[in-house]
């Protein structure tokens, strides 16, 4: 299946948990560290592939809120990790035009890193290539309930009458509204579980696992996911039916 094809039948969005840094080390005999380096890196030839395949949504699974149960000397490597490609990837973002968000808390990350990510988002607002969804400090129930404060707030507010409630109201309060549902959600390293990802918006999503650690992970491996995506909708049928 190539590119161009892809083009045409690319999910709209398309999450990632990004499983295995830690694991792709040991197996080296490495810090666990070094393999949240590859891990980035990785990151870098994803984003960049997405944007050409055609792909409009990329959301992708950096930092959850389980994590800080983690070493306190990991917690803090990650943090500055997340800050320097913030700050170091923003030329490459402007040039590909990919829109950076930040989906998830901003409650206990540190200053420098919320300036580097608000920077970052403010400076790509505009652009449309592709929008980059961070999940940074992020879990699918607190976003869920995130979401249910905020409309008890509107509510309060008389923005909206409580019979009018429904799905489409509730999406338009959670993180990063602009985003729709997900459409396919790869998980690396081997799991077969969503990890409390995107479980508002992963209804629907075709989901596919492979036993590939995040810093193996190439391109080929991310048409293979798209290719499994269209056989579940049966897509190639439509293409040719059209």
């Amino acid at each position: 299946m190539t590119d161009s094809h892809l083009r045409h039948i690319a999910p709209v969005h398309l999450g990632i948990i990004m499983d295995g840094n830690g694991r792709w080390a040991n197996a080296r005999g490495l810090p666990r560290v070094a393999g949240h380096r590859e891990g980035v890196e990785a990151t870098r030839r994803i984003v960049e592939a997405c944007g050409e395949i055609g792909i409009g949504f990329l959301t992708l699974y950096t930092f959850s809120t389980e994590n800080w149960q983690r070493p306190q000397a990991e917690v803090a490597f990650l943090m500055r990790l997340a800050e320097k490609y913030a700050i170091r990837e923003l030329p490459e973002l402007q040039r590909n035009g990919v829109r950076l968000q930040h989906m998830g808390l901003r409650d206990g990350l540190p200053p420098s890193l919320l300036s580097a990510i608000d920077k970052a988002a403010w400076q790509t607002q505009d652009n449309n290539r592709l929008i980059l969804n961070l999940a940074f400090n992020y879990g699918g129930r607190t976003e869920i309930v995130d979401a249910m404060r905020a409309l008890i707030i509107a509510h309060q507010r008389n923005d909206f009458n409580i019979e009018d409630l429904d799905e489409a109201i509730f999406s338009r309060h959670l993180y990063c509204p602009d985003t729709p549902d997900a459409d396919l959600i790869i998980r690396t390293g081997g799991e077969w579980r969503l990890s409390n990802f995107l479980l508002w918006r992963a209804v629907g999503a075709v989901f596919w696992n492979t036993e590939t650690y995040w810093p193996d992970f190439q391109r080929k491996h991310l048409l293979e996911a798209i290719e499994t995506y269209n056989e579940q909708n049966n897509y190639e049928k439509t293409e040719v039916a059209t």
